[in-house]
């Protein structure tokens, strides 16, 4: 019994300190994400704009995700996972308090742009930083805490949509409230460690150690280091130079693009951006009975996003995938089929899709959002992990850029149902993917991992 005791992982308060003050990068990223969607209805209100005017008002910031993502996985592996949180919590308060003063929709877009270069590197930066610095065993729980934070500003930017919506400057107001999540994300994150194994990668094993022995003290720490220059020596190997991406390297990144497509292209960001204008599409006729509606919405997603991080590392990431899926697939079939049939079924098609998109929701928010990023960050080989996971990261902003911004014209050419149809058989198609492609993490370590990929090369 005693050696049970021993033996069985014991985690300190810090770890949980360290989970929160990260994800709260994912709150800054979740936040701009939902405060365009209620700020949007006011900002035509100011300036006249069109369908595609607006699109690009949302896709933005999605433009600067993509710059963002692009050039952060070589900063990170350059200066730190550290830095660069630092930096992006900088750039979010600058680029916040621009919007919020922006005089005109040329304005209003370049400085949203700025904002999601910030989205971009804090997207792609903090699931790494967790990952690299939570214990296997509860991996899962604390990159899911990301997930939990994106849902939480979300939930919050509805909030502060409805705070401010009948204010004389609405949106300028709801644009620039990320300046105080950022600034408290700025502080903490001084005062946190950089990654166990970036400092090993650069031969600061004295302080990998700290990192480790701070976090799990009755680790075997000296085993762990050597299991992780193991890794980084066998990824490098002789030729280190001429082949600094190895043949075997190329199924996970494939199979991270690929976990990226499902998050993106089943649709959830258009629901999340044009919630409110789903909303009054589907017969609200006052914009703040379609907030209202938006922020049940951002409830359920915080909600159930909970149940990922109970159950990801007990039942698997796979059955949740396999579980949210299916969910999306007939909440999709079902949103379309209440706008197929409004003319018929009157305020019960409304309401109809009110229910769709929860389920939708409800079903996205335990399994493609935080099991997504948590893959992602689990499945990267170590020594190309930073450029990898900043490839992957890139082409979800990708998806996410030629979704939002082609979503009103599809509306607009083939309508509400057949679009998301479309999406549905997306869904349909990612189960096959999960299927045949995905492997199951829970419960092995970052190097077991990795040595997956080389066995199955």
């Amino acid at each position: 019994m005693n050696t049970e005791k021993l033996t069985k992982p014991v985690y300190t308060y810090w770890l949980y300190v360290i989970g929160i003050m990260a994800s709260l990068g994912g709150l800054l990223s979740g936040f701009d994400m939902g405060v365009i969607s209620g700020a949007l209805i006011y900002i035509e209100k100011t300036w006249t704009v069109s369908a595609l005017t607006k699109g690009w008002i949302v896709s933005a910031a999605i433009v600067g995700s993509v710059i963002g993502a692009a050039v952060n996985g070589i900063l990170a592996d350059l200066y730190g996972r550290k830095r660069v949180i630092i930096a992006t919590s900088l750039l979010f308060v600058v680029s916040s308090i621009l919007c919020g003063f922006a005089g005109s929709v040329g304005q209003l877009i370049f400085y949203r742009i700025l904002v999601g270069i910030a989205v971009g590197m804090v997207t792609f930066v903090v699931p790494l930083y967790l990952s690299e610095i939570s214990p296997q065993n509860i991996r899962g729980m604390m990159v899911s805490m990301f997930q939990l934070a994106i849902t939480a500003g979300i939930l919050l930017s509805y909030l502060v949509n409805r705070m401010f919506a009948l204010s004389e400057y609405n949106w300028r107001l709801m644009l620039a409230s990320g300046v105080l999540p950022a600034v408290i994300m700025l502080i903490g994150i001084l005062f946190l460690h950089d990654t166990p194994r970036w400092l090993i990668k650069k031969g600061r094993d004295d302080e990998a150690k700290e990192v480790f022995l701070s976090v799990e003290p009755n680790i075997d720490v000296e085993a762990k280091i050597k299991e992780v220059k193991n890794t980084l020596s066998s990824s490098e190997g002789k030729n280190k130079e001429k082949n600094y991406i190895a043949k075997w390297m190329w199924l996970p990144i494939f199979v991270g693009v690929g976990i990226m497509f499902m998050q993106i292209c089943t649709g959830i960001n258009t629901i999340i951006y044009y919630t409110t204008t789903i909303f009054m599409l589907a017969g609200f006729t006052s914009d703040l009975g379609a907030i209202y509606a938006t922020i049940g919405v951002g409830f359920v997603n915080f909600i159930m996003t909970i149940i990922a991080i109970i159950y990801t590392d007990k039942i698997g990431r796979k059955p949740l995938l396999y579980m949210g899926l299916i969910g999306m697939f007939f909440s999709l079939i079902m949103l379309g089929f209440s706008f197929n049939y409004e003319s018929i079924y009157g305020i019960s098609a409304k309401w109809l899709a009110v229910v769709s998109v929860l389920v939708y929701i409800a079903s996205f928010a335990f399994s493609l959002g935080p099991v997504g990023w948590i893959m992602v960050s689990e499945i990267l080989p170590l020594r190309i992990r930073g450029v990898a996971m900043s490839a992957c990261t890139v082409s979800n902003f990708a998806f996410n850029f030629v979704v939002v911004l082609s979503f009103l014209p599809m509306v607009n050419s083939i309508g509400e149902a057949s679009t998301f149809w479309i999406y549905a058989v997306i869904c349909l198609i990612c189960l096959f993917f999960v299927y045949y492609m995905v492997p199951e993490t829970k419960g092995k370590s970052l190097e077991d991992i990795e040595n997956y990929w080389k066995q199955k090369a």
